[in-house]
């Protein structure tokens, strides 16, 4: 009987750790507009702590940049 119950609570935690999850489970995603004159390295200076090169990689990854060049008036997504 303990086998049963052992296996069944098994199965559903596989089934539960392979249900689709909403991707806004991680809360609202913070946009900004990039202003004449900003850089990306400005930017993540004025959002993140520390060293701004790990999240300007971050910024460039989640907007899909070949680069750190951005235009005035592009919205950037902040991870």
């Amino acid at each position: 009987m303990f086998v049963k119950i052992l296996l069944l609570a098994g199965i559903a935690l596989l089934v539960w750790s392979a249900s689709a999850r909403s991707s806004q489970a991680h809360g609202a995603k913070t946009v900004v507009t990039v202003r004449p004159y900003e850089t990306l390295w400005a930017i993540a200076s004025a959002h993140y702590s520390g060293d701004p090169r790990e999240a300007v990689w971050l910024i460039e990854r989640a907007n899909h940049l070949g680069g750190a060049q951005i235009m005035p008036g592009q919205r950037l997504v902040l991870p």
